[in-house]
């Protein structure tokens, strides 16, 4: 099994002794496994072995499952029993001897119980035909899932590679970015110092300068940030639905992106978390549509 999209089409049809069998199957996104069924009165206690039938091959997704058996012209339509027909003729002639005022519509008659004949239908061997005929379309719809599937784990694992290269650039970033803030911090105090006159206590200075650096450190969230890249590249590599478990990663990667965001004090770095968050968001979106 590969990735999956949730979205897809297929249908087929399916020839037998009492018309075309025709079946569409089409899905749409959805938290759970949704199925919908429509069908002929002929097939409908098919219907718990169909639902069997499409959660074994899906996982996700609101489906919707149609059947239709269309007869052949001429031949699968209603008919007249001819046999009937006669007897309620030679009854009617005894009748109207009877009541001579009688009178009978002929829509009347054919409504009478036997006058109309349907069709004559094996329904355990249609059912088996359209089980076949379902389990064709399952295959397609399968196929058609996957084709999508791969172009989305593209784009994903696309989108992925932009969210390392922009956590490297950040974390290449950081030293330059401390040293060009313990600068500034120190230019800050000679200027307090020189305008205020006081000694400088050195030690308490340097230790105000590494807790204020300290909150500034980002690290820690450019090794889970790396952390979640391999995560991710892991999943997309999975045989088995991954919808789930890249949605949960996504909230991961967020949260990083949001600490990098407000730890920013550098235009650079606020830059690459707004471009981070961007990323993230495209990932979520083909996420979504991923089984």
């Amino acid at each position: 099994m590969s990735i999956r999209s949730m979205t897809a089409f297929a249908s087929g049809e399916r020839a037998t002794h009492w018309g075309t069998l025709g079946c569409e199957l089409r899905s749409v996104n959805h938290r759970f496994l949704e199925l919908g069924l429509r069908l002929p009165d002929e097939l409908r206690s098919l219907e718990p072995a169909l639902r069997e039938r499409v959660a074994a091959r899906v996982g996700r997704g609101k489906l919707d499952l149609s059947m239709r058996l269309r007869t052949p012209e001429g031949g699968g339509g209603l008919q007249v029993d001819p046999t009937r027909i006669r007897e309620l003729a030679d009854l009617a002639v005894d009748l109207f001897a009877r009541f001579p005022g009688m009178h009978v519509e002929f829509a009347q008659l054919l409504q009478l119980p036997g006058v109309m004949q349907g069709m004559s239908v094996d329904t355990a061997a249609l059912q088996r035909e359209a089980l076949a005929l379902v389990d064709e379309v399952l295959d397609g719809f399968v196929a058609a899932r996957e084709r999508e599937g791969a172009a989305l784990s593209a784009g994903i694992a696309e989108r992925i590679d932009g969210i390392e290269r922009i956590a490297g650039e950040v974390r290449a970033l950081v030293p330059a970015i401390r040293d060009g803030q313990r600068a500034r911090l120190a230019a800050r105090m000679a200027d307090i110092l020189s305008s205020t006159g006081a000694p400088l206590d050195t030690a308490r200075a340097e230790q105000e300068l590494v807790l204020w650096l300290q909150k500034l450190d980002v690290d820690e969230e450019l090794d889970r940030l790396s952390a979640h890249v391999h995560e991710a590249r892991r999943v997309l590599g999975l045989r088995e639905a991954v919808g789930r478990r890249m949605d949960f990663l996504l909230q991961e990667f967020n949260r990083e992106a949001n600490t990098l965001g407000s730890k920013s004090v550098d235009t650079r770095t606020s830059q690459a978390a707004v471009e981070l968050k961007v990323l993230i968001d495209q990932v979520r979106e083909q996420v979504q549509n991923i089984e």
